[in-house]
């Protein structure tokens, strides 16, 4: 056995990071968060710390802030190598969680933690962080990646997102104005968006599908369960520009039943009309896969319906045209009730 003094030198190399690797990735990435660039970014990557300026526009500027992950989505990701959309799911879960609040999504910052980097994989993840940025107009202006021998599996990582918006003091959107007589608009989700997927791959486990096989059209189970998160940013910041938001609920783990009480003042109720939308292919193949109950399924899914807007009846109908002029697909899913003692603050029927 050779003494201390003897033994080869040791580098972080040999101890399992890659500090070389790590630097091509900043490279890599450098183009991506170019294209997200917007008012208010100083600096570039690189920094200590991102800067940026809120925009003098606004009067009373209030910092509104989100993080999320995408949940166990991530782990059918590196299980199929489909690591090219799950940053735009992260990018979502954040900037539609500020959105609701009427805040304008102004910049995000990402963590991606593996055990050994692989710099095409967390450039392909990274990408679609970016593309999640430019479709929500905020600017990825930092970030961390960390390589930690150890403490993942070969082949597996961990992501984690960040989000800040700035919205207008007097626009703040808290729900306090709802009152009955309101509409409830449901604006359509892409999938399962990045909620539920603990089901979802237990469903997967016991049926055993083929998910290469077609499913919807030209697209594979795969295909459609992986399909990423819905940014509503766009159509909403052109909607609340246009006419008053009473309220605004992103549906994401709990489904409408959860996150709609989240908006309602305790004085009203939503009363939510089931047949007004189709419930996606998705979540019917879910539901009899999984011999999963009704209740359970509006309880975790979003089943269809992944924002949900609640407007004055009057505004309602122009609301719907400003949707559906941005992209948006938005339908009338209920209306606002006076809720009684004990009654639920949501009904669905």
């Amino acid at each position: 056995m050779k003494s201390a003094s003897t033994r080869s030198p040791l580098s972080y190399r040999d101890a399992g990071v890659d500090i070389d690797a790590g630097d091509a990735l900043v490279e890599r990435i450098k183009p991506f968060a170019q294209k997200t660039l917007r008012e208010g970014v100083l600096g570039g990557l690189g920094g200590f710390g991102a800067l940026f300026e809120v925009p003098r526009r606004f009067s009373q500027p209030v910092l509104v802030s989100g993080t999320d992950g995408v949940g166990t989505k991530l782990k059918l990701a590196i299980e199929l190598g489909r690591h090219d959309t799950v940053g735009i799911d992260l990018v979502a879960m954040s900037v539609n969680d500020v959105l609701v609040q009427g805040a304008e999504p102004l910049f995000f910052l990402d963590y991606f933690a593996c055990g050994q980097l692989d710099v095409d994989t967390a450039a392909d993840v990274i990408r679609g962080i970016a593309r999640g940025c430019e479709s929500s107009g905020c600017a990825l202006i930092g970030g961390e990646t960390a390589e930690m021998p150890g403490m993942y599996p070969a082949g597996e990582y961990d992501l984690a997102g960040f989000a800040v918006g700035v919205v207008e003091k007097s626009k703040i959107i808290t729900g306090q104005t709802i009152a009955p007589g309101d509409v409830v608009l449901g604006l359509s989700s892409s999938g399962a968006h990045s909620n539920g997927y603990s089901l979802v791959r237990r469903i997967l486990a016991l049926a055993r599908p083929d998910l290469d096989a077609p499913f919807d059209g030209e697209r594979t189970l795969a295909d459609v369960i992986m399909e990423p998160t819905c940014i509503y940013v766009k159509p909403m910041l052109a909607l609340m520009a246009e006419l008053p938001v009473k309220g605004a609920a992103h549906i994401t783990g709990g489904g409408l039943i959860e996150n709609v009480p989240r908006v309602l003042p305790a004085a009203v109720k939503a009363a939510i009309d089931a047949s007004a939308w189709s419930c996606p292919p998705l979540f019917r193949w879910l539901q009899e896969a999984g011999n999963v109950a009704e209740s359970e399924m509006r309880r975790v899914f979003n089943c269809g319906i992944g924002m949900c807007v609640v407007t004055a009846r009057e505004d309602a109908g122009r609301a719907l045209t400003l949707l559906r002029a941005a992209g948006q697909e938005a339908i009338e899913i209920g209306r606002i009730e006076e809720r009684r003692r004990g009654e639920a603050p949501i009904v669905i029927v």
